[in-house]
């Protein structure tokens, strides 16, 4: 593949108090044929996020025609899985409504976090979502202990959900404690349910990496195509890709994403979480660039396969 990138899309002026800083991960969804709705976890200045949109043009992404006032999800209520932030991660029609997955986080004593995946839905096109429930649709388990987050779902005869989960915590480059969380999958009869761990799909491939990001899967002619992130001890966030016949089985081929840090800045530290759309001819890869989303999104066209 070889991707052009095309530059900064947004990042927040840090005059809203509930949208100071940070926009992350882009989640794309099409809120008419040449608009397209970038839902993102923007934060305040206790990084507690809140997801909000901004809609650009299709036909040029660079194009903001509308910021978000206010959350379209605020924070859940005290002591609840998502308390202290939500952050989307996939959008899904589902008849006349969307479904809106997101990971909630809550704060840890003996580890910094946890991070669990949480369901809202919208029945007026996505302007809002009320939580289908106060709890995580994926809880922990004995197997996924501490994370369950980074969903992309998929929805076609059934949903299917690609995902990353872990029970630990390591320490990484300087004393700082990373969590470990690797690639599952797991598929649900109606996008709610979704039983209790999934299979291990991708995994690391050396000692550096500790993680991977939300991914996002696309179809065609039969394969499977993923887009994620890989996080490492060494170099933070950069992207990979992966190929698969049945979804549940990939084969790694990092080496042909054909996109990387720029020598210089708002994405020169860190590229993360991709999401790959298409309109007309096109193909358009959202991004998150340095510190994960502190500098804003961006995007690059695709110019080969």
């Amino acid at each position: 593949m070889k991707w052009e990138k095309k530059g900064l899309i947004y990042c927040p002026d840090g005059k809203c108090p509930w949208a100071k800083k940070y926009a992350f991960p882009p989640t794309p969804y099409f809120v008419a044929d040449d608009v397209i709705r970038i839902y993102v976890a923007f934060c305040d200045e206790n990084m507690v996020g809140r997801i909000g949109f901004v809609d650009i043009s299709a036909e040029n992404p660079s194009v903001i025609l509308n910021v978000s006032e206010k959350p379209v999800l605020d924070i859940g209520v005290p002591g609840t899985f998502d308390e202290n932030g939500v952050v989307p991660v996939s959008i899904v029609r589902v008849g006349s409504k969307l479904y809106l997955y997101y990971v909630g986080f809550q704060l840890g004593y003996k580890v910094r976090y946890f991070m669990f995946i949480g369901l809202a839905i919208s029945n007026n096109g996505g302007k809002s979502f009320e939580r289908y429930s106060k709890v995580p649709i994926l809880d922990r388990t004995d197997k996924e202990l501490l994370n369950r987050a980074g969903a992309f779902v998929m929805h076609n005869d059934l949903f299917q959900m690609w995902y990353v989960a872990g029970s630990n915590w390591i320490t990484g480059l300087n004393g700082k404690l990373l969590p470990e969380y690797n690639m599952r999958y797991l598929e649900s009869n109606d996008g709610m349910n979704w039983g209790k761990e999934g299979k291990v799909c991708i995994n690391f491939k050396n000692e550096d990496e500790h993680g991977f990001g939300r991914p996002c899967v696309i179809r065609e002619v039969g394969k499977y195509k993923m887009f994620y992130s890989i996080r490492t001890k060494s170099k933070g966030y950069r992207l990979g890709y992966a190929e698969s016949k049945d979804g549940i089985t990939w084969t790694r081929k990092d080496d042909e994403i054909g996109i990387d840090v720029s020598e210089s800045g708002w994405d020169s530290q860190m590229i993360s979480y991709p999401s790959v759309v298409r309109y007309r001819d096109r193909v358009y890869m959202f991004y998150c660039g340095n510190n994960c989303g502190e500098t804003g999104f961006g995007y690059a066209v695709l110019k080969e396969w």
